[in-house]
C-alpha cells in the first residue's frame, strides 16, 4: 500500500485498514475483524497475507507479532496453520507469486479460490460483507433516529407529561370583579342604611310605649348583628380548579403509584334506622373508587354491635368480588349499584365494549339476588331470640347486649382476604365495634370516630382519612384524586388539615320544601370561608390529614417567641429589662393552652429506636395518646405506614386494645386529639380546634358531585335534624371552646374566620328575638300603643296625606 493513500474497502467502501500483499485486495478494519472472528485470516481472493496500514503515519506495516500469534492460535484448530506459516516465510514482492502458486497447488484449486458452485469465494465474502455492513448501518441509524429524534407526537406527549409533572395540581379562580364589586357595594350600602335606621330608632323613643319600643329596638339590633356576622365572612369568595391529569403525571398510577394511601371511615349505629342496604351501597362505592386498590382501606364502625350489620357486611364483601371489577372494567358512574341501576339515562352512552350489555344484565341480576339476601337478614332481625343471636359456628354473638360487649374486629377483604373473580386484589374492608361497658362515657359518634382513628393507625396507618356517613355514597369515583390534588401538592398541602366537599342529596323535589339543599350555605358561605382560612367541617365528605387529628400544628407554624430578657441582659443591661404585664402573661398562658398537645415531630426525626422510645417516655406521649406503644409509634410517621418493628401477628390484638372502653381514660382524646367531645355537633368543634392551631382547610367542588346522601323526606325528620344542630351550637357556646373567648392567645385564627364561627354558634338564639318581634304587632293592636312615633310622623307629613291615608295610619 502506498504511503499517504487510503483506498476504499472492497466490501463496504469505507477507508481501508489492510490490503493483501499479493493482489492489493483492501478491507476496512470492521470487515477485517469480522473475517478474523469467523476464522478467515488470509486474503479471500488469493489467500495471501494482509498488510495493515497505519493511518497516523500513512505507511504500510506488517501485522504485529502479538496479533499474528493470536490469529495463529485461533486458526490451529481449523487446520490453517500451514497457510499462515507458509505466508510468514515470504516477505518480498517477488516471492508473493510463488507463494500464491504453492498455495494453489496445495489447495488443489486454480488461481482463484472457488466454492462448490464454482463462484469465487471472495465474491461471496464481499456480498456478505456488504449485506452485514448495510444492515448494521441501517440499525445504527434507526436507533440513533429513535433516540435523538422521536416522532413528533411522542415528543409532544413526553414534553407535556414532563411539564404537567412540575405544574401546580390546583389553582384558585378569583370571582370576577364585575360580580364581586357590586356585591360588596350592596353590602356597604345596606350597612350604611342599617346605621341610619338604628340612629333614627334610638334617637326617637316612644315614651307612651317605652317597653314595646325598647323590645323592638333590642330585637332589631340583634337582627342587624346577625346580618353583619353572616355577610362579612362572604367578603372574599373563591373558586378552585383541580388537575387530576397532572397528579397522575407527577405520582403515576397503578401498582407503582406514588399516591398516598387513604383510610375511609363509615359510621353506623342502628341498622333498623339506617338500613343495611344503604350502608352496603356506601361500602361498595368506596371499594370501587378510581384509586390504587392497595392504597384504599374501608373501616365500618358498628356502634350498635348489631349482628345484622356484621352479616350484611359479610354479604357485601362477597358481592364486592363481582361488583368492583365490573365498575373498573367499564368505568361506570356512580359506582353504587342501587343508584346506578335506578338512574333513568342512556347507560350505553360512550360504551364501546361489545360484552357490556351482557355483563351489565348479569350484574343487575346478581344485585337483585344480593338485595334479596340483605332483605332476608333484615326480616330475620325484626324479632330478637330470647337466648340472643347465635353465629354460624354456634357461639353466641358477643354484641347481644349493645351496652356491654367486648371490642370486635373482622377483616373481610384485603391483602390476605378474598380476591375478586378476576384474581385481582381488593381494597381492605374492616368491621369494627368498639368495646362498651356500663359506667363509661362513650361520647356517641365522636367516640366511635376516635376509635376508628386508633384502629386504622395500628392496621394500615394511611396519612389521610376520609369519613362518610353510612347514607353518603361516592358519586364521583375520582373524588379521592380531587382531594389529593390539594393534599399532595407541596405548595398547597403543607398547611391543609382537611378538604371539605359539599353535601349533595338525592330524592329532593324541585321546590325543596324543607330546604335540604342548603344552597346559600354550601354554594355561597363555604366559598367565602375558603377565601379566608377555609370552610368549616360539616361532618361528612371530608378528607383529613391524620397528623392534624393528632393535635400537631402545621409545619409552617412559627415558634412561640421566647422571652427577650436573659441572664446576660439582666447583668449588663438592667434598664432594658421589661416586666411582663398581666395582659401579656394572660396571652402567653392562652398560647400555652393551645400548644398543650402539640409536639414537634422534627425534634425526634434524627433519633434511633432506643433514643426515640426514651424521648417518648420523657415527653409523656402515653399521657396524651394512651398506653399503646404501637399506636404511639404510628403517630410519629408523618407519611403513614405500619412501623417495621411491629409483629404483624400482634396487630389485631393491639387493635382490640386501642378500642377498649378504658383506653381514653386520663388521656387527651376528645380534648385536644381526634374528634372533640362536648357537643352533639362535634364536627364544628373539631374543625374550630384545627383552625385555632394554625391549620387551614380547602373547599373542593368538582363538576360531578363527589358524594351524595339521603335527605329528610318529611317535616318531622327535618325539624329533628335542625334541632340537633341548634342544640350542638348552644353546647359549644357554653363550653370552654366558645369562639367568643377561646383561641386568642395563638393569634392563628383570622378575625373573619372567628366571626363565621361566632355566627355558627349564636344563630339558635335568634329564635328568641324573632318570636318576640313577631308578637309585637298583635300586642300593639290589642293595646292601642305603637312602637314608632306616630304623632311626630303625622305633624310632618299631615299636609300631604288624605283623610283616608290618615285613617289607615
Amino acid at each position: 500500500m502506498e504511503p499517504g493513500t487510503h483506498p476504499p474497502c472492497a466490501a463496504c467502501g469505507d477507508d481501508a485498514h489492510a490490503a493483501c500483499r499479493a493482489c492489493s485486495y483492501a478491507l476496512c478494519k470492521a470487515c477485517l475483524d469480522e473475517d478474523v472472528a469467523e476464522g478467515r485470516a488470509a486474503c479471500a481472493r488469493c489467500g495471501g497475507e494482509y498488510a495493515v496500514s497505519d493511518p497516523a503515519h500513512g505507511k504500510g506495516i506488517a501485522v504485529e507479532e502479538e496479533e499474528e500469534a493470536a490469529v495463529e492460535d485461533q486458526l490451529v484448530a481449523e487446520g490453517l496453520r500451514g497457510r499462515v506459516t507458509m505466508a510468514n516465510q515470504l516477505s518480498d514482492r517477488q516471492d508473493v507469486v510463488s507463494h500464491a502458486r504453492t498455495l494453489s497447488s496445495m489447495s488443489g484449486v486454480g488461481s482463484e479460490l472457488n466454492d462448490e458452485s464454482g463462484k469465487p469465494i471472495w465474491k461471496n465474502r464481499v456480498d456478505s460483507w456488504k449485506e452485514k455492513k448495510n444492515e448494521k448501518k441501517a440499525s445504527v441509524k434507526k436507533a440513533a433516529a429513535k433516540a435523538q429524534v422521536p416522532p413528533v407526537e411522542e415528543q409532544i406527549m413526553e414534553e407535556k407529561d414532563l411539564t404537567d409533572a412540575y405544574e401546580p395540581l390546583s389553582r384558585i379562580i378569583p370571582i370576577s370583579k364585575n360580580k364581586l364589586t357590586p356585591y360588596r357595594a350592596v353590602i356597604i350600602m345596606r350597612l350604611v342604611v342599617l346605621g341610619l335606621f338604628f340612629h333614627y330608632r334610638i334617637t326617637n323613643p316612644v315614651d307612651s310605649a317605652f317597653g314595646l319600643w325598647l323590645t323592638s329596638v333590642i330585637c332589631e339590633i340583634w337582627f342587624g348583628f346577625s346580618w353583619i356576622l353572616d355577610q362579612f365572612p362572604k367578603w372574599c369568595p373563591v373558586n378552585r380548579e383541580t388537575y387530576v391529569d397532572r397528579l397522575i403525571a407527577r405520582y403515576g398510577d397503578g401498582e407503582d403509584s406514588g399516591l398516598a394511601p387513604v383510610d375511609f371511615f363509615v359510621s353506623t349505629v342502628d341498622p333498623l334506622k339506617e338500613p343495611p342496604l344503604i350502608t352496603a351501597n356506601t361500602v361498595l362505592s368506596i371499594l370501587a373508587v378510581d384509586y390504587p386498590v392497595e392504597k384504599i382501606s374501608c373501616y365500618v364502625s358498628d356502634d350498635g354491635a348489631a349482628m345484622l350489620t356484621f352479616e350484611s357486611l359479610a354479604e357485601t364483601a362477597e358481592f364486592a368480588r363481582r361488583w368492583v371489577p365490573f365498575c373498573k372494567k367499564f368505568s361506570i358512574e356512580p359506582r353504587t349499584p342501587e343508584f346506578y341501576f335506578s338512574q333513568k339515562i342512556d347507560y350505553l352512552k360512550d360504551k364501546i365494549h361489545p360484552s357490556f350489555v351482557k355483563e351489565r344484565r348479569a350484574m343487575k341480576r346478581d344485585y337483585e339476588e344480593f338485595k334479596v339476601r340483605i332483605n332476608a337478614l333484615v326480616a330475620k332481625a325484626q324479632k330478637t331470640p330470647e337466648e340472643g343471636w347465635v353465629m354460624q359456628d354456634g357461639t353466641p354473638w358477643p354484641g347481644n347486649n349493645s351496652r356491654d360487649h367486648p371490642g370486635m374486629i373482622q377483616v373481610f377483604l384485603g391483602e390476605t382476604g378474598a380476591r375478586d373473580y378476576d384474581g385481582n386484589e381488593l381494597p381492605r374492608l374492616v368491621y369494627v365495634s368498639r368495646e362498651k361497658r356500663p359506667g363509661y362515657q362513650h361520647h356517641k359518634k365522636a367516640g366511635a370516630m376516635n376509635a376508628l382513628v386508633r384502629v386504622s393507625a395500628v392496621l394500615t396507618n394511611a396519612p389521610y382519612i376520609l369519613n362518610l356517613d353510612c347514607d353518603h355514597y361516592v358519586n364521583n369515583s375520582k373524588a379521592v384524586r380531587e382531594a389529593m390534588c390539594f393534599m399532595m401538592d407541596p405548595s398547597v398541602g403543607r398547611d391543609v388539615c382537611y378538604v371539605q366537599f359539599p353535601q349533595r342529596f338525592d330524592g329532593i323535589d324541585r321546590s325543596d320544601r324543607y330546604a335540604n339543599r342548603n344552597v346559600v350555605f354550601f354554594d355561597v358561605n363555604m366559598k367565602g370561608l375558603d377565601g379566608i382560612q377555609g370552610p368549616v367541617y360539616v361532618g361528612t365528605g371530608c378528607c383529613f390529614y391524620r397528623q392534624a387529628l393528632y393535635g400537631y400544628g402545621p409545619p409552617s407554624l412559627p415558634a412561640l417567641p421566647k422571652s427577650s430578657a436573659c441572664s446576660f441582659c439582666c447583668c449588663c443591661c438592667p434598664k432594658k429589662k421589661v416586666e411582663k404585664t398581666e395582659k401579656e402573661m394572660h396571652r402567653d398562658s392562652r398560647r400555652e393552652d393551645l400548644e398543650s398537645a402539640i409536639f414537634n415531630l422534627r425534634e425526634i426525626d434524627n433519633y434511633d429506636e432506643y433514643e426515640r422510645s426514651m424521648l417518648i417516655s420523657q415527653m409523656s406521649f402515653e399521657k396524651s395518646f394512651g398506653q399503646s406503644s404501637v399506636f404511639i409509634e404510628s403517630t410519629l410517621m408523618e407519611n403513614g405506614g405500619v412501623p417495621e418493628s411491629v409483629d404483624p401477628s400482634t396487630l389485631i390484638k393491639e387493635a382490640i386494645h386501642v378500642i377498649s372502653c378504658g383506653y381514653e381514660e386520663k388521656t387527651e382524646w376528645g380534648k385536644e386529639l381526634g374528634w372533640i367531645y362536648g357537643s352533639v355537633t362535634e364536627d364544628i368543634l373539631t374543625g374550630f380546634k384545627m383552625h385555632c392551631r394554625g391549620w387551614r382547610s380547602i373547599y373542593c367542588m368538582p363538576i360531578r358531585p363527589a358524594f351524595k346522601g339521603s335527605a329528610p323526606i318529611n317535616l318531622s325528620d327535618r325539624l329533628h335534624q335542625v334541632l340537633r344542630w341548634a342544640l350542638g351550637s348552644v353546647e359549644i357556646f357554653f363550653s370552654r371552646h366558645c369562639p367568643l373567648w377561646y383561641g386568642y392567645g395563638g393569634g392563628r385564627l383570622r378575625w373573619l374566620q372567628r366571626l363565621s364561627y361566632i355566627n355558627t354558634i349564636v344563630y339558635p338564639f335568634t329564635s328568641v328575638p324573632l318570636v318576640a318581634y313577631c308578637c309585637l304587632p298583635a300586642i300593639c293592636l290589642l293595646t292601642g300603643k305603637f312602637i314608632i312615633p306616630i304623632v311626630r310622623f303625622l305633624n310632618i307629613y299631615a299636609p300631604c296625606l288624605t283623610p283616608i291615608t290618615l285613617f289607615t295610619c
